[in-house]
């Protein structure tokens, strides 16, 4: 009964944490770019759309099917760049667990 009562103590943390790391990923924001730079999107830790810049050479009538694909790479680039950071919180959260590979949290 000692491990069943070490595993639901063990649980409550983990469920502490998530709690708390769910909020740090409000305060998350992650830039991408495209372009070199032309274009730049920021997301929140919830995939939010913050902020987009783009360089005002783009910013004409023949430009637009090029600023549309530069916009797109840029919110991928940022959309990878935090599953990057939010994979990283995640093992730092699960560091002194052992889970089994592919396990994902939260289930």
């Amino acid at each position: 009964m000692k491990n069943l009562g070490a595993l639901m103590k063990q649980a409550q943390e983990m469920q502490q944490k998530m709690g708390e790391m769910q909020e740090r990923l409000t305060e998350i924001e992650v830039d991408g770019s495209s372009g070199a730079g032309m274009v730049s999107v920021t997301l929140t830790g919830k995939s939010d759309m913050k902020r987009i810049k783009i360089d005002p050479s783009l910013l004409q009538a023949d430009e637009a099917e090029v600023l549309e694909d530069l916009i797109v790479a840029a919110t991928n680039d940022a959309r990878a760049r935090l599953e990057t950071k939010t994979q990283d919180e995640m093992s730092q959260l699960t560091g002194g667990l052992n889970l089994p590979p592919g396990f994902k949290l939260p289930f």
